[in-house]
């Protein structure tokens, strides 16, 4: 099947080139399109409804459109950066912050704080499929963990290094693309959509 997906990121295509692998990821620079959706829903799930909609608007229906819309919550920052992730800091030093200073500024936002407990966090997936107008479905997946008191690790991307799971008290950027596959919020969410992909063919 063909996967078209609603998003830039060159390492989203990677990780579900891994995750569904059966099937062909496109983004949409693979096809000449410049696409870019504003994400100022409430949620993950309406960002991500929201843009695979807007994409699906551009292209054929040989493409299976996915959105992603993923997230960092913590419970300290009263559910935040949430859906504003991507642009968090960004009101503080009015523009778009690097992952390294993202984490950064998150570690020194919550330096006061000591215990797992009091760190407590957990991140989000969200995807959105749409076949065409009457077949569109969405799937939300987390994992629960807490924010690290320092980096560590250099796999991964944007907080992995921050975020240890739970399960394993590893951060994100430890763990072997297998382990990351097995645990994050995007492998649970991918593995469900793996099912809903394979009752489509």
């Amino acid at each position: 099947m063909k996967i078209l997906l609603a998003s830039n990121n060159l390492h989203k295509k990677q990780e579900f080139e891994r995750l569904l692998s059966s099937h062909t990821i496109y983004l949409p620079s693979d096809l000449g399109i410049t696409f870019d959706f504003e994400e100022n829903e409430p949620s993950f799930t309406m960002n991500a409804l929201g843009k695979a909609q807007s994409l699906r608007a551009l292209v054929p229906n040989e493409y299976v459109i996915l959105s992603d819309d993923s997230g960092l919550c913590v419970d300290a920052l009263s559910g935040g950066p949430g859906v504003r992730t991507a642009r968090y800091g960004m009101d503080v030093f009015g523009r778009m912050l690097q992952s390294e200073e993202r984490n950064e500024f998150l570690l020194k936002n919550l330096s006061h704080l000591k215990t797992k407990e009091e760190r407590k966090a957990y991140f989000v997936c969200a995807l959105a499929v749409v076949f065409d107008p009457y077949r569109v479905f969405t799937i939300s997946e987390s994992v629960e963990g807490y924010i690290a008191n320092q980096s560590s690790g250099v796999k991964g991307f944007g907080y992995d290094p921050v975020f240890v799971v739970s399960a394993i008290e590893r951060t994100m950027a430890e763990l072997s693309d297998e382990e990351k596959d097995q645990y994050s919020h995007r492998g649970r969410a991918s593995r469900l959509l793996a099912t809903l992909l394979g009752g489509m063919i």
